[in-house]
């Protein structure tokens, strides 16, 4: 649920943090750092073990120096160099336990561990899965906690964490999910989408319901449009093997651009409470209309970069990036147009963008709302005449703000467009905003499914998602345009609202 005691502090149960594919960059760069500083905020019990499985033949102090390496680099809770008591209390709590995901013997070693460990320590054997190991792996490695009895509750509870992607369509969607309640139970399952997490992202519930300014006015009759951007500067850098088979849509769309599009669109649920939001976000999901396949050229644009220049260096096209095919069709950019069909928002076109190698990294949602309906400054024309914008900026520089006409002072009736500003580090300070590994660990310790994804949720993502590559791949699909690196995207996206009279906002 949605917490309104900022300092109230959350203590979860005591329990056993088992990682899969624990020699990976994301148990170092994210996981063991945001265990770190939940430690160091003392929202972590005493009796709370952090236990790796992975293939390294690694001891207990060769995996113990690999995580303090990570944690001295990536967390804000231990300065470089310092090597302190907190550190050393903390790497008491750090295991580490040899297998392979293909062998139901290393599972059953480590379940003897697990009960051994939390004997020995007096505490119940409540353990969090968290597969952090690549998706091709996760049928095995549920599997093999199925085939030992590890999903069951017996002597503790079991939840497990599943990192995206989920599946890379709808059939592997589905088949994923049905791997998953082989063993268990949906509520035992906690789909992470790191965007979820962040305080921005979240607020967006607050500002729409804990205000009675606005949500009034959040519907068909007051907005115009709406327009959400994920925009990122980087390349594809180590993970052009995954990248070019999945391209931009599935790997931004599909997760966290409709998870924020729901949360813009959704209804508000009876409570805030985990089963009452992710029911109004499928509702959503269920009113988004499909775009059919004679629609892709008019509501799709796909485009992939090609060399520019990012910050004063030149960077090479996608087609020379190490690991890419040289004649790769992949998008690196796509734009949508999507329409609900409901009561709130028919008629009123959402448009979403997102694309790598951009001038700048920026996460953002705008709420458009229509100009006055009657003009009554004659010395400007109703297109100078500004709309007012509601601006929820994601990252970076996480705030909100809400543009509006004021007049100019002196004589006449001279307008100009002024802003108001909030940002979370002038209003609450610089370490305002937790990392969203931070939030979302402890929520999952907690039981709280509030910010992870249901299985439904998943599998109607992907209904709004294949039709638009299988568009792709027909007669109708859009040329995939080309953008110079450091440009905000091919001319197409700019026509695909020019068309409709609009323009994405800069």
């Amino acid at each position: 649920m949605i917490h309104d005691r900022p300092n109230q502090v959350r203590l979860s149960e005591p329990a056993s943090l088992v990682i899969f594919g624990a020699s990976g960059d994301l148990t170092v760069r994210k996981l063991l750092p945001a265990l770190f500083n939940l430690a160091q905020q003392g929202r972590l019990p005493d009796a709370f073990n952090i236990v790796g499985f992975a293939r390294r033949p690694w001891s207990q102090e060769e995996f113990r120096a690999r995580m303090y390496d990570g944690i001295r680099q990536f967390s804000a809770g231990l300065p470089v160099g310092e090597s302190s008591s907190a550190w050393e209390s903390f790497a008491q709590r750090i295991h580490y336990v040899q297998g392979s995901f293909d062998a139901p013997e290393s599972f059953a070693e480590l379940d003897r561990f697990l009960l051994n460990l939390a004997s020995s320590r007096q505490m119940p054997d409540n353990r969090l899965y968290y597969l952090a190991a690549p998706p091709q792996s996760y049928d095995e490695i549920v599997e093999n906690l199925g085939c030992v009895h590890m999903a069951e509750e017996t002597s503790g509870w079991r939840r497990i964490v599943v990192e995206k992607p989920f599946g890379t369509d709808l059939a592997s969607a589905q088949h994923l999910n049905k791997e998953l309640h082989n063993c268990f139970k949906e509520e035992q399952v906690y789909r992470i989408d790191h965007y979820l997490g962040k305080e921005t992202v979240q607020n967006i519930l607050v500002l729409r319901f804990a205000n009675a300014i606005f949500e009034p006015i959040w519907n068909r009759r007051y907005v115009d449009h709406v327009q959400i951007s994920v925009a990122e500067t980087v390349g594809v850098g180590s993970r052009a093997g995954y990248y070019d088979q999945a391209g931009i849509v599935r790997d931004i769309f599909q997760n966290h651009i409709l998870q924020i599009l729901t949360l813009v669109a959704m209804e508000p649920p009876i409570a805030f409470e985990a089963d009452a939001i992710r029911d109004e976000k499928v509702k959503v999901l269920r009113a988004l209309r499909p775009i059919r396949l004679e629609e892709s050229a008019t509501h799709t644009v796909r485009a992939q970069y090609g060399a520019g220049n990012i910050d004063g260096q030149l960077v090479p096209g996608y087609c020379e990036e190490p690991g890419v095919a040289p004649d790769s069709q992949t998008p690196t950019y796509a734009a949508i147009k999507w329409y609900l069909d409901n009561w709130r928002w028919q008629g009123v076109p959402f448009y979403v963008r997102s694309g790598k190698r951009m001038p700048s990294r920026v996460t953002e949602v705008s709420i458009h709302f229509k100009r006055p309906p009657l003009l009554l400054f004659k010395a400007v024309n109703d297109e100078e005449l500004r709309a007012n914008v509601l601006v929820v900026r994601i990252q970076p520089d996480e705030g909100i703000s809400l543009c509006f006409e004021a007049k100019l002072p002196g004589q006449g009736m001279m307008r100009s467009s002024v802003t108001m500003d909030f940002t979370y580090s002038k209003a609450f300070g610089a370490a305002a905003t937790p990392d969203a590994y931070e939030r979302l660990l402890l929520d999952a310790l907690l039981g709280d499914a509030t910010l992870f994804t249901r299985s439904d949720e998943i599998e109607w993502a992907w209904r709004q998602i294949d039709p638009i590559l299988s568009g792709w791949q027909s007669e109708y699909a859009p040329p995939l345009e080309s953008y110079a690196a450091g440009t905000w995207g091919p001319r197409g996206a700019e026509e695909l609202l020019e068309r409709d009279g609009r323009r994405w906002r800069q």
